[in-house]
């Protein structure tokens, strides 16, 4: 049985938007960010008609966008639409907040802490002011360190800060200067996420025109093998391909559910939902996502309608192919007899040749897990080609045309 449901809200309010950023996300004046959260509430209800998992919410996560651009008294009302309308865990769930370095401050922490948040994490992406003008960022370096000083010295859970790396021409040493200035600071998590360029952003029409490409592949190798083996001896433990934490209790127990088809509930422009809803023994889910636009979306929740854009219903094919390049892409792995009694194929035997290949390149293992049985699980080196690996498995059920 899987864990307990989350619950994501996405808000996509930015005062700036990033020219990396493919996200749902605008810039709009306090009018409009008024006008979202009553079609947020509203939206709350309506998904409280169709949601049919009677376990409670124990994670809430804020993201977007920008959600520390609305004040903590839209966020209460959200909250407390939540609690009316959706099962919450008791006491609380743990809540998450992602914020902008600029609106960091003792006051804002407290407001924050006083909501009930655990978690907040910061978009910092760089502690060089060169790098922060070029990613289109409106704090400094220095803002940015003095937001996790002041996140830390509020008392969060967790402080988690975000950077980004492979930068047209980004040298290993300027990579490294930029995790040492992180892991001096000392937060409890960290997210480290390759630069890519997407078509329909800024950076985007500066590649179709020939003005800024990506970092070649073998550079942002090196960088990716730098940023694991930096933390690593810092004491940060990979959990994920991008992730990192200083102990488990740092670990985001919201974005494990994504990795692990444990159900969660998402609300707002964007946002995507997952069901488990097997049948017959067989195993099945059901994937949505609401409007990509947020006056689409808003005109919709008005009209009184789900603001879906489409969805898709997974049989026992897609969720195994998934739950192959999901488990690639964190440092636990696969539970190879997990696999086996959920989807009723021995992962390991239908793929032996594959497998040996893997582990005599040092890319990939299998060991017996904390609890027993049989684990299959990426090496450092296998995390950097984590989609590839998991492209390479034969999962030997029927197709969903034949199922």
């Amino acid at each position: 049985m899987p864990s307990a449901p989350g619950l994501y809200l996405h808000v996509p309010f930015c005062s700036a938007v990033c020219p990396y950023c493919d996200f749902s996300v605008l810039r709009a004046g306090v009018p409009a960010r008024k006008r979202f959260v009553l079609h947020l509430l509203a939206e709350v209800a309506l998904a409280s008609r169709e949601w049919r998992d009677p376990r409670p919410f124990d994670t809430l996560y804020f993201g977007g966008g920008t959600p520390s651009l609305l004040p903590p008294e839209d966020l209460e009302r959200v909250l407390g639409a939540c609690r009316s309308h959706l099962a919450l865990a008791t006491p609380a769930p743990w809540i998450f907040l992602e914020a902008n370095p600029e609106d960091v401050t003792p006051d804002a922490c407290a407001a924050w802490l006083g909501l009930g948040v655990r978690t907040l994490s910061l978009g910092v992406q760089s502690f060089s002011d060169e790098a922060l003008h070029f990613l289109g960022r409106r704090h400094s370096a220095s803002q940015a360190r003095a937001a996790v000083e002041t996140a830390q010295a509020a008392g969060f859970s967790t402080v988690s800060v975000d950077l980004i790396f492979g930068l047209p021409d980004q040298a290993p040493e300027a990579w490294r200067r930029e995790l040492l200035t992180a892991v001096a600071l000392g937060p409890g998590h960290l997210s480290c996420y390759q630069l890519t360029i997407h078509p329909r952003t800024r950076f985007g029409v500066a590649a179709k025109r020939g003005q800024l490409s990506e970092l070649p592949e073998g550079d942002q190798a090196v960088l990716f093998g730098l940023t694991h083996s930096v933390l690593a001896d810092a004491g940060y433990s990979a959990y994920e391909v991008s992730n990192f934490a200083r102990s488990r209790a740092h670990e985001s127990r919201h974005n494990r559910k994504y990795w692990d088809h444990t159900p969660y509930l998402g609300l707002g422009p964007s946002a995507h939902s997952l069901a488990i809803e097997d049948a017959s023994g067989q195993p099945a889910a059901r994937r949505w996502w609401n409007e990509l636009r947020t006056p689409r979306w808003e005109s919709r929740v008005a009209a009184g309608e789900r603001p879906l854009e489409a969805e898709e219903a997974l049989g026992p094919k897609a969720l195994a192919t998934e739950a192959v390049m999901l488990g690639l892409r964190t440092t636990a792995g696969i539970d190879l007899d997990a696999f086996t009694a959920r989807y009723g194929v021995d992962l390991e035997a239908a793929n032996d040749a594959l497998v040996a290949r893997l582990a005599a390149e040092g890319h990939a293992l299998v060991h017996a897990g904390p609890q027993g049985g049989r684990r299959l699980v990426p090496t450092a080196s296998g995390l950097a080609v984590a989609d590839g690996m998991a492209t390479a498995f034969s999962i030997p059920l029927p197709s969903p045309l034949d199922q």
